[in-house]
């Protein structure tokens, strides 16, 4: 078999293992951060499934397919993929101490609007979306999308609801007025200058 025939076949699922062993080590990696009570820990999990799903399921659904590689989505995979990571990155490093895989916050949390913060409310969580968007993307696994879709958008709902509660009780009005100036997951319009 050729090397172009090779590359064309495997490329994909190999990008695609290479974006989850990247996310696996990113989860595992110790971070600087202030401890305070946890209030819930069922979303990290599902979140963790759902990626697991899209790999999995989406590796399967490419190799029972034509597994050819599909170079536009397969490009715009890649694309996703690294908007994912820079955007997650942005998001730790403007948090910085009060960063959490949890919704957690403390008593001496202070209010974030810089990076990524001024366009959305919640960044970290459309990398989420980017990264799982991105597998779909570069394995063309649109069952496999469809199905952990079904996992991930209601566990999604349930953690931006939690932490924006949490958020209102922390900070009351200020970010109120937060949630009425700036999107929740999606950067649709753009952010005032202050």
């Amino acid at each position: 078999m050729p090397i172009s025939m090779l590359l064309e076949r495997w490329l994909p699922i190999g990008a695609v293992l290479v974006l989850y062993a990247a996310r696996m080590a990113e989860l595992g990696t110790r971070r600087d951060t202030v401890p305070g009570p946890v209030r819930e820990r069922w979303t990290l999990r599902l979140f963790v499934f759902a990626g697991t799903l899209m790999i999995v399921g989406g590796i399967l659904e490419y190799l029972l397919s034509d597994g050819r590689l599909g170079g536009p989505t397969f490009a715009a995979g890649v694309g996703c993929g690294v908007g994912s990571f820079l955007l997650r990155r942005r998001a730790i490093q403007a948090l910085g101490r009060f960063w959490s895989l949890h919704v957690e916050i403390r008593e001496t949390h202070e209010f974030v609007r810089e990076g990524p913060f001024r366009w959305v409310r919640h960044p970290t969580y459309f990398s989420m979306v980017l990264e799982l968007l991105s597998a779909g993307l570069m394995l063309q696994a649109w069952w496999s999308l469809g199905v952990v879709s079904l996992v991930f958008v209601p566990a999604l709902f349930w953690r931006v609801r939690l932490e924006e509660a949490a958020l209102v009780a922390k900070f009351g009005p200020v970010y109120q007025a937060y949630q009425r100036s700036t999107p929740a997951l999606f950067p649709y319009k753009i952010p005032k200058l202050s």
